[in-house]
């Protein structure tokens, strides 16, 4: 089961809004004969790659699977059918799917033809895999990232100053080191959308893409309730080539809107000017456009919100050995209150410290639930 929850990440950017699945089928003497992960969104899924790998092989095997097999037709045909047609005898399930389209229908399924299915196997590991699908499906929201870089001291920024050599004491443009920044490129290639603040926007002008590309094409998402985002702006002037969409409010300009849709610019606009609200808004919309994963890279302001909305599932920090000097009165910094963490992992990357968490208050969800999207 551990090697299937391997297999099982190899899809991860490119299997969403489905989730990531790996299985394994092994011989009456523990033998692995067959192994397959789900690969590509509408795709087959892992179980029947698994199936074909190992052939006639497969005939009396046991499958290990690390999410519950589907029995309904979606985009592939279900893998309940394929487990029974290639005469497997036993099957190992993780956790269940929290779906209610799937939700205990497989395992009844297998069950009913006499095959024999254990689950809970490494259960926790799969549930936390699983977790951004789980809570899309039955949330109607993506999974949702916050990431900052931070100086010793917790500043959000340097002193300005003469930009110096890349990644040297002296570099102002950056907080965090090379090798932090190219790990948040790599974490950008698998997200489906990447937010700041309008704050972030003016002040940086990014353009909020991964170097290299990812194999999906990045949403970039601006919270921008006034509609003040240039359309000289390096997100505006390559809305073409990669999507952005705005977030504006209620009291934003029709004329500003007009000038920003026809520069290429998506736009959704909140019913209300509330901060907290207006988030929670924009978080159902991208669910219903079936991201399944949001990254965070604003400003305090945006952070401060979000966490206050109990939006926020998973944290990366980047603590650098630095310290703010000059004048931090004048510096972002972050919110005063966040919530207690519970740690996932601790390392060094290059001369940063990340630490990569989840607030204690959001429980995983583990059971069936409504469903809030539609996935097939």
């Amino acid at each position: 089961m551990r090697r299937a929850l391997e297999l099982a990440r190899r899809g991860e950017g490119l299997v969403e809004p489905n989730p990531m699945v790996g299985a394994i089928v092994a011989d009456a003497s523990g033998k692995i004969v067959g192994e397959g992960w789900h690969e590509v969104f509408g795709g087959p899924h892992a179980e029947v790659n698994a199936l074909a790998a190992a052939g006639n092989a497969a005939r009396t095997a046991t499958l290990y699977v690390t999410l519950e097999p589907c029995g309904h037709h979606g985009k592939t045909p279900p893998c309940t059918e394929a487990i029974l047609a290639a005469g497997i005898s036993r099957v190992v399930v993780a956790a269940g799917d929290p779906n209610p389209v799937v939700a205990g229908r497989g395992i009844a399924a297998l069950r009913q033809a006499g095959i024999r299915v254990d689950c809970g196997l490494l259960e926790a590991e799969a549930i936390r895999l699983t977790a951004p699908f789980r809570k899309l499906v039955t949330t109607g929201q993506p999974w949702v990232i916050a990431k900052w870089a931070m100086t010793f001291d917790g500043y959000l920024a340097l002193p300005p100053g003469e930009p110096g050599q890349e990644g040297s004491a002296t570099d102002h443009r950056w907080i965090s080191s090379p090798a932090s920044r190219q790990l948040v490129h790599d974490l950008r290639r698998r997200v489906d959308a990447i937010l700041v603040g309008i704050g972030t926007a003016l002040a940086d002008d990014p353009l909020l893409t991964c170097r290299p590309p990812g194999p999906r094409s990045l949403l970039r998402v601006v919270l921008d309730r006034t509609a003040r985002l240039p359309l000289s702006s390096r997100l505006v002037q390559t809305a073409i080539e990669a999507p952005l969409l705005i977030a504006v409010g209620p009291q934003a300009s029709d004329e500003q809107i007009a000038l920003l849709k026809q520069a290429g610019c998506d736009i959704w606009q909140s019913q209300t000017a509330d901060s907290a609200e207006m988030v929670k808004g924009l978080l159902q919309e991208l669910g219903q456009r079936q991201l399944t994963n949001l990254l965070i890279e604003g400003g305090p302001a945006v952070l401060e919100t979000c966490f206050a909305t109990n939006a926020i599932d998973e944290v990366w920090a980047f603590i650098a050995p630095r310290f703010s000097g000059g004048k931090p009165l004048s510096l972002p910094r972050l919110p005063a209150t966040l919530p207690d963490l519970s740690l996932e992992t601790v390392r060094q990357v290059g001369d940063d410290i990340l630490i990569c968490g989840r607030p204690r208050s959001k429980p995983l969800v583990t059971t069936c639930q409504t469903a809030a999207v539609d996935l097939d």
